[in-house]
């Protein structure tokens, strides 16, 4: 079954809701210059309201793993999405601390799947797409094939303009291991359509991995 995670989570309803729709994991940017940025003390006032079943994830773009760790232990994330040019090492360092750690990667024409092979001991990598001076969050898709190809280094995740109307073909090209959603399940930055939600989600579920 896929697995599917919603990012940009910044308030309590729409966690609550994605958490009831059958979300795995909910992403909560830390990085300050994003549109879905949240306080770390905001952030954990919500994730102390979810259920178990339900892995939040940390949101870093080129953190130091001592200010990482700081933020993991104040807000109760279970997970760290490192989403900038973090190394091999740093992913491993923060993987021996007993992280959950995801790897993001940009995908451009410059991207080649071997780029993710030095990063041993991460839980997974969420590829995204590549745009100039971004992070994450742009609503743009890349080309699928990349994501199936990076399988044989480890569990993927596909995000970048995921939709309700394009996740199902995008799980049939790609084969991930789960799915990332944000600005498609967005009314705006930060705000969650509750009806897209619930419908990507059920999308989601419903595709079949071959």
């Amino acid at each position: 079954m896929v697995r599917v995670k919603v990012c940009g989570i910044t308030n309590l309803e729409d966690a609550l809701l994605s958490a009831e729709a059958g979300a795995d994991a909910l992403g909560f940017n830390f990085w300050p210059k994003s549109k879905r940025y949240i306080d770390p003390g905001a952030a954990g006032a919500i994730i102390a309201r979810l259920q178990s079943s339900v892995t939040p994830v940390g949101v870093f773009v080129d953190e130091e793993p001592a200010s990482i760790e700081r933020v993991v232990r104040r807000t109760g994330v279970r997970g760290v999405q490192l989403h900038g040019d973090e190394s091999p090492e740093t992913a491993s360092a923060l993987a021996a601390q007993g992280f959950l750690v995801l790897k993001a990667f940009r995908v451009g024409m410059g991207f080649q799947s071997e780029q993710l092979q030095p990063y041993e001991g991460v839980a997974g990598f969420l590829l995204d797409a590549d745009v100039r001076g971004e992070k994450g969050g742009t609503g743009r898709t890349f080309d699928w094939s990349q994501a199936k190809a990076a399988r044989r280094y480890g569990r993927v995740l596909l995000a970048g303009g995921l939709t309700v109307e394009n996740v199902s073909e995008a799980i049939r090209q790609a084969q991930p291991f789960g799915v990332d959603v944000c600005t498609g399940v967005e009314q705006a930055p930060g705000c969650k359509d509750h009806r897209r939600l619930g419908e990507f989600v059920r999308l989601a579920r419903e595709s079949l991995l071959l």
